[in-house]
């Protein structure tokens, strides 16, 4: 064997160990759905850390990639992605256009009309679970619908930390 063939070879070996290794640790998504308009829209190409939550307490705010029931045209489980709106142990209600986390309206500069029309009565999250929304709350499926409900801590796939596509909306999340 020629010695730039055994280089080449070794370059393309040293290339898949490094991208199996960062696949532990990021998990590229492309968003395709208009559930978190006006923040993400759809096709932009987003990094999510898989390993944050190991670190970190899930925070409110947060946007998270997680696996749900719901099934694609293909028959598997869809991935969605949703923000944070209430940990466990918070008791999370929704009136008159504004959600409250234990009694105390929260700012949520984030969505996309200003307000969610959904009335909700008080729910308190349990442990290992999260109560999650788009925020584009006319146009998303999420925890205020009976198929999705509270996200289980089991099935969050990570943090959504960065966009890298489009160009002009590179950066953190």
């Amino acid at each position: 064997m020629s010695e730039n063939l055994k280089e080449w070879i070794k370059d393309i070996v040293i290339a898949i160990i490094i991208a199996v290794i960062i696949l532990q640790f990021v998990k590229p998504t492309i968003v395709r759905e208009h559930s978190m308009e006006n923040t993400l829209i759809e096709n932009d190409y987003l990094f999510v850390s898989k390993q944050h939550y190991r670190f970190h307490d899930y925070q409110r705010g947060d946007i998270i990639v997680f696996q749900s029931d719901l099934e694609s045209n293909t028959g598997s489980k869809k991935l969605l992605i949703k923000r944070i709106i209430a940990v466990p142990g918070e008791t999370i209600q929704i009136t008159g256009g504004k959600v409250y986390i234990d009694g105390e309206a929260i700012e949520e500069d984030y969505t996309k009309d200003g307000y969610t029309d959904t009335e909700m009565a008080p729910l308190l999250v349990p442990e290992d679970s999260l109560f999650c929304m788009g925020d584009n709350r006319q146009n998303s499926a999420d925890s205020r619908s009976a198929s999705i409900g509270f996200v289980p801590f089991d099935r969050v796939i990570g943090k959504a930390v960065f966009r890298l596509f489009p160009f002009h909306s590179i950066g953190t999340l």
